[in-house]
């Protein structure tokens, strides 16, 4: 990356931790045997997933047991949903009026997630149910998810923070309902949330949330592009996991493959830093982002909006959204204009395609041609009050140009994916 670039995409991915990193080295040069083999090189590399499977597990207040290293989130989303699709025909089909199982979703969720259920839908292997959001909070309404329920719900995935408002979503409240509505129906209705935008930015404790599976993702702390899945009493069998992948039966037999002993030692490495660091983190990055939010408003005034800053739910401290108004201000136009800094329109997740509002903020309620001048600006634990100097000179510097010409300078730049 440039030196003088000043990078505040940080949702999209964060470069390794320097310790990660020396991890991550020392793994590979120290510790590169098969942890399935038996002599010591393999009983080396074994110790060090062990450790790493214990570190990743303290950081969320989990048992080191229930963890299972995956490539990242799209595929411990994927092993969530197909999960529950076998479980519901084996156990519960046969006791059910229903042949599938009814899975609730958010409109907000990542396309991980989103696409993962519709596209079993639209083979007919799940009922779903898509949950809208409230315009006056950026979170779903805990009582429009129970309303949704259904006798053969199975499943409900709802994301603990928004990855292009930074707005946490009431995961915990909406466990607490659910519990209710199993009683009444009879069966249980587990809970998934993809956490990989909380992890490192807030505390994330599932034991507290009480959820059955929760996604981990290396790269949004600091980590390696691998991840992890957290599933409830998982030796007990306490909740369905069911392979993708079958194999040598590395992973107790949930996910095969020779192990990635040096990228799962790096995951480690960068929970345990979350782990021991994570109050001077919040509080470095919600310190930077509300010093950013300010200068804004004292540069653009009336003229920039926050889209997913609410008085009636809380954010992730890195993360702003906002749009400022103006007729040639669409978020890519700026994004390409801009000289000195890195940021986003947001997880678009179509890379090269025409430019358009996100999703997530139309179902938010930002009005579309507000929506579509969206930035996300993400600070990280590097970033600096001289960085968002340099940041807010250069968006005004942006800015006044885009004003100055017409509609004509159609400008064309590539969209982030955010997993």
């Amino acid at each position: 990356m440039d030196q003088s670039a000043v990078y505040l995409d940080y949702n999209a991915t964060t470069p390794l931790a320097p310790e990660v990193l020396d991890t991550v080295v020392a793994t590979l040069r120290d510790a590169w045997g098969n942890p399935s083999s038996s002599h010591h090189a393999g009983l080396k590399a074994r110790k060090c997933i062990i450790e790493a499977r214990a570190s990743v597990a303290m950081m969320i207040n989990a048992t080191p047991q229930d963890i299972v290293f995956t490539s990242g989130g799209t595929e411990s989303n994927n092993l969530v949903f197909t999960s529950i699709v076998t479980y519901f025909k084996e156990v519960m089909a046969s006791n059910s009026d229903h042949v599938i199982p009814h899975v609730i979703i958010t409109v907000l969720e990542h396309d991980s997630v989103a696409l993962t259920a519709r596209t079993m839908a639209r083979k007919g292997l799940i009922e779903l149910t898509e949950v809208g959001a409230a315009s006056d909070s950026g979170s779903v309404p805990v009582q429009s998810v129970l309303a949704a329920v259904r006798p053969n719900t199975s499943l409900v995935s709802i994301m603990l923070a928004n990855n292009e408002t930074g707005v946490v979503q009431p995961v915990g409240e909406v466990v607490e309902g659910l519990k209710k509505c199993a009683e009444e129906k009879g069966g249980r209705i587990f809970v998934h949330t993809d956490a990989a935008q909380a992890l490192g930015k807030i505390p994330v404790d599932v034991e507290a949330l009480e959820v059955d599976y929760a996604t981990i993702v290396g790269h949004k702390f600091y980590g390696p592009r691998n991840g992890a899945l957290y599933v409830r009493d998982l030796e007990q069998k306490g909740t369905p996991l069911h392979p993708l992948f079958h194999g040598g039966g590395q992973e107790r037999g949930f996910r095969s493959g020779t192990e990635n002993t040096a990228m799962m030692a790096g995951l480690g490495k960068a929970a345990d830093l979350i782990v021991h660091n994570l109050a001077l983190y919040q509080a470095h990055m919600a310190n930077v982002r509300d010093y950013l939010e300010q200068q804004l408003e004292n540069t653009f005034g009336d003229r920039v909006h926050f889209n997913g800053r609410f008085n009636t739910s809380k954010r992730i401290p890195n993360t702003s959204n906002f749009s400022i108004v103006g007729r040639n201000l669409k978020g890519n136009r700026i994004l390409s204009t801009l000289e000195r800094t890195l940021a986003s329109v947001g997880a678009a997740c179509h890379s090269h395609t025409e430019a358009r509002p996100s999703p997530v903020l139309l179902a938010i309620g930002v009005p579309p041609h507000v929506a579509l001048n969206a930035l996300r600006v993400s600070v990280g634990r590097e970033t600096s009050i001289e960085d968002i100097d340099v940041f807010i000179k250069d968006l005004t510097n942006a800015v006044q140009k885009l004003d100055s010409v017409g509609d004509s300078g159609s400008i064309s730049v590539g969209l982030n994916q955010d997993h």
